[in-house]
C-alpha cells in the first residue's frame, strides 16, 4: 500500500483534530459527555477548575508510555501532537463560534459523527488521541477485534459513571453520540479492510 506523504500527514493531522475538537465542542455546549479520555476530561470539568484542554492533555500523559512501547515512537509523537492540537482547538473554538438554543439531539448526532470522522482520519495517518484509543489499537493489533467494538465498551463504562454528574436525558443523548462515533469507526476502520503500520 502506498504510504502517505509528509504533507498529507500534516494536513490530515490538522483536519482530524479540528473535526474532533468541533465535535467535542458540540457535546460540551450541550453538557454531554463522551467516552475515552475526552469523556474523563469532560467529567472532571464538572468539579475541577482546569479547562477541558488542560485536563485532557494531562490525562493522556500516562498512555504515551504504552504507545511508545507497543506502537512505536512515530505513532506516539503523532498522538502527542494530535492531543495537543485538540486541547488547543477545543479551548479556543468559543472565540470563533457560539451556539444558542442548540438542540441536544442534533448536538449528539453531529458531535458524534464529527469525532468519529476525525478519529478515522487520525488512525489512517498513524496517530490517535491517546488514552483508550491507544489501548483499543493495541487490542486490535493483538486480537483482531476492531477498534469500534472495544471503544464502545470503554465508552459505555464512562457514560455509566457520568450518571452521578449529569441528567438521564443528557446521558441518553451522550450514548447516542458514542454510538455515532463508533459506527463510523466500526464501518470504516476494520483491520481486514485497511492496513496501517503504526511504526
Amino acid at each position: 500500500m502506498e504510504k502517505h506523504t509528509f504533507m498529507e500527514d500534516c494536513a490530515a493531522m490538522l483536519t482530524g483534530t479540528l473535526l474532533v475538537a468541533q465535535g467535542i465542542f458540540f457535546l460540551k455546549t450541550s453538557s454531554m459527555v463522551v467516552g475515552g479520555t475526552a469523556g474523563l476530561a469532560l467529567l472532571f470539568n464538572q468539579f475541577a477548575p482546569l479547562s477541558f484542554g488542560t485536563t485532557y492533555f494531562l490525562i493522556n500523559i500516562p498512555f504515551y508510555f504504552l504507545a511508545w512501547s507497543r506502537l512505536g515512537p512515530r505513532f506516539t509523537v503523532n498522538s502527542l501532537i494530535a492531543v495537543t492540537l485538540v486541547s488547543i482547538f477545543t479551548d479556543n473554538l468559543h472565540h470563533f463560534v457560539q451556539f444558542e438554543g442548540l438542540n441536544i439531539a442534533y448536538s449528539a448526532i453531529i458531535g458524534g459523527l464529527l469525532i468519529g470522522l476525525g478519529l478515522l482520519i487520525l488512525f489512517r495517518h498513524r496517530a490517535s488521541l491517546g488514552g483508550s484509543n491507544v489501548l483499543c489499537l493495541v487490542i486490535q493489533d493483538k486480537t483482531g477485534i476492531s477498534v469500534g467494538k472495544t471503544q464502545l465498551v470503554i465508552d459505555a463504562s464512562i457514560l455509566v459513571a457520568s450518571l452521578y454528574f449529569i441528567s438521564p436525558v443528557q446521558i441518553a443523548w451522550s450514548i447516542g453520540a458514542a454510538i455515532a462515533i463508533n459506527i463510523i469507526l466500526w464501518m470504516n476502520h476494520k483491520p481486514t479492510r485497511y492496513a496501517v503500520n503504526y511504526k
